[in-house]
């Protein structure tokens, strides 16, 4: 007998998103392939299937932010700012502490171009929505990058919650509204001298005349604008279209893709508490370090504890068998 949940409650983001984490957290002990087959089940009898994407999907699928990479592309940033803890990676650099709009933005329009705009869609993410192509489909995700975008889902099937790398919105929310600043960030970048854009070049908000800065959340002021209501409202719709399959007995998997513990009140402790509210849902969590799953979800759950360039693609490899 499936468990049944019914509510006269208006499903709402807010309502979706938990702080609670299980208590009985394990890693399972099933060999690789088991693990793999298993996960590729599930997949293959699921109706719906809503992912959820967070930074270790983009890792897995090549997206560089340090190391070497900041090295070759940021060196006159670090020549200029110095060698610290600041300056070893793109999540770093954006909290360094520039002295001047015109520095802001000549390493944020640098940024956004490495991360965004031209960072285009791996492979990786071609495979993963191959394998998901005949089924109804709806992405979740905590990434910026835009690149399943860029691999062929569909605009409207996709909540991209935190923001992006291609809009500027008022620095402190002081209207509802964001804007494309690709073409801008584009200008910049060829403008750049000293790691500095030119002055005229910085942006300033067109209500209030202040400061601008990149629509990613960051602080009380990221602004959620219509579009993002809009890409909230299909998420419930289909996350709403979902609770009632599975209240009819019809398969629905949770496949999560690279959610840790940094921000796990937005994908991660979510999909558990959907876990546990419906019965017949699966899980599958795929994660290198952190694929520990709740042990009372038994066989409804596989956490694949390996590298995600290689699950997925075996996991892909052994549905076409």
């Amino acid at each position: 007998m499936f468990k049944k949940i019914v509510s006269d409650k208006k499903m709402t983001f807010e309502r979706f998103l938990s702080g609670r984490p299980a208590r009985d957290y394990i890693f399972q002990k099933d060999a690789y392939e088991e693990q793999i087959r298993k996960a590729a089940e599930m997949i293959r009898q699921a109706e719906y299937v809503l992912i959820g994407a967070g930074a270790g999907l983009s890792t897995a699928a090549g997206a560089q932010y340090g190391g070497k990479f900041f090295r070759e592309n940021f060196h006159e940033f670090q020549g200029k700012y110095g060698n610290g803890p600041y300056m070893q990676d793109m999540y770093s650099a954006g909290f360094y502490p520039y002295p001047s709009e015109e520095a802001y933005w000549g390493y944020w329009s640098k940024q956004a171009m490495k991360a965004g705009i031209e960072a285009d869609y791996t492979k990786l993410h071609k495979v993963l929505l191959d394998m998901v192509s005949d089924k109804k489909v709806f992405v979740l995700s905590t990434n910026a990058d835009g690149r399943f975008v860029k691999a062929g889902l569909s605009e409207d099937k996709i909540f991209c919650t935190q923001g992006d790398y291609f809009h500027i919105q008022c620095a402190k929310g002081c209207h509802k509204k964001i804007y494309d600043a690709v073409e801008l960030f584009k200008q910049m970048d060829k403008a750049r001298e000293d790691c500095m854009i030119p002055r005229e070049m910085v942006p300033k908000c067109p209500v209030c005349g202040g400061r601008m800065n990149m629509n990613l959340r960051c602080d009380q002021f990221f602004v959620e604008d219509e579009s993002w209501y809009q890409a909230e409202n299909r998420f419930l719709d289909f996350l709403q279209e979902t609770i009632e399959a599975a209240n009819e007995g019809k398969k629905v998997v949770l496949l999560e893709l690279g959610v840790g513990f940094n921000t796990p009140t937005i994908i991660r402790f979510p999909f558990e508490k959907m876990m546990r509210d419906y019965s017949s849902m699966q899980l599958i969590r795929l994660n290198l370090d952190e694929a520990v799953v709740p042990k009372s979800f038994g066989n409804r759950v596989a956490g694949i504890n390996a590298d995600m360039s290689e699950s997925i693609y075996d996991i892909a490899k052994c549905l076409e068998s």
